[in-house]
């Protein structure tokens, strides 16, 4: 199993064991021979325990797909929640009179508290799971989304959707496949992924290093993204298309890695509160597929 790049997964109840590393099995305090005694009692509630339906996450205690499933999607239903909010404040000063008072408050406020509740979670996880720590992590992201899309849509009408459907078909493509067992990590393709990571993140980096001082601010400045809405020697389409394109497809392997990383738990036999981790996981590839799947139709809209 190649491990996720996602920090989320890096905990040793997602990793892959070594044979021999399983501890033995308690033994009894009974001796050979009473081992051997057939327990008339026992056999009757093993043969019920056979016929009874399959245990799931709340019997056995142990981490399940399905389980996981559903705090992933209760966590998107905060995410949702909040994401109206930061939605309505974003717009609350937008008038007739004044159209463009737009605010972006709730876009850094919630980039903020979901990068610094990610942090704690992410480092904390090892010791002890906190559900409390992602559910704040979700509200905050939630908070981000609904601001950066309201701005989004103020400046390019009818983007929301776009961005909201191609999100959509990417997680719902990718899931399909993988359970289809025709896409699956591997420990190469894992290595090429964690290098183009890092260069993407120097590349963003430097090109919001190179906005702060204003290299891009001159009147044959061609767009609000820096670099990426310069045009490129490839038909003149902007870089940011371009780059998009491939961290689509970075995100896209992140989610095989990330779903792969749960598979792994389950069978580890993780704790059941591991499926928080598995669900935060989740949701930070997804929110960065959406954001960037935003910029690209941006990018695109604006040089039309």
């Amino acid at each position: 199993m190649a491990s996720s790049s996602n920090p989320a997964f890096s905990n040793p109840a997602f990793q892959e064991q070594r044979p021999g590393l399983t501890p033995p099995a308690a033994q009894t305090s009974f001796g050979a021979a009473s081992a051997q005694t057939v327990d008339l009692a026992a056999q009757s509630q093993m043969e019920g325990a056979f016929a009874a339906p399959a245990a799931g996450a709340l019997q056995t205690g142990r981490m399940t797909v399905e389980d996981t499933v559903i705090k992933t999607l209760s966590l998107f239903g905060i995410l949702l929640v909040t994401a109206v909010v930061g939605w309505i404040w974003t717009m609350a000063g937008v008038t007739p009179a004044n159209p463009s008072n737009v605010t972006i408050l709730p876009w850094i406020i919630g980039a903020l508290g979901g990068f610094v509740l990610s942090m704690a979670v992410i480092f904390t996880s090892r010791k002890k799971i906190r559900p409390a720590l992602i559910f704040g992590y979700a509200a905050f992201e939630g908070l981000f989304i609904g601001g950066i899309s309201a701005f989004f849509e103020f400046m390019w009408p009818g983007i929301v959707i776009q961005a909201t459907l191609a999100t959509l078909s990417v997680v719902g493509v990718t899931l399909a496949l993988f359970a289809s067992g025709k896409v699956r990590a591997s420990a190469k393709a894992t290595k090429v992924f964690l290098i183009a990571m890092v260069g993407y993140l120097v590349f963003s980096l430097v090109n919001v290093v190179m906005m702060m001082f204003g290299a891009f601010s001159g009147p044959d400045s061609a767009g609000p993204f820096g670099m990426y809405s310069q045009p490129s020697f490839i038909l003149g389409i902007p870089w940011g298309v371009i780059i998009g394109v491939f961290v689509v497809l970075m995100a896209a392997y992140s989610l095989v890695l990330d779903f792969d990383s749960i598979q792994q738990g389950v069978r580890n036999g993780a704790p059941r509160q591991y499926g928080w981790l598995g669900a935060f996981g989740i949701m930070v590839t997804v929110v960065w597929l959406y954001v960037e799947i935003l910029r690209i139709i941006a990018i695109l809209r604006g040089n039309n």
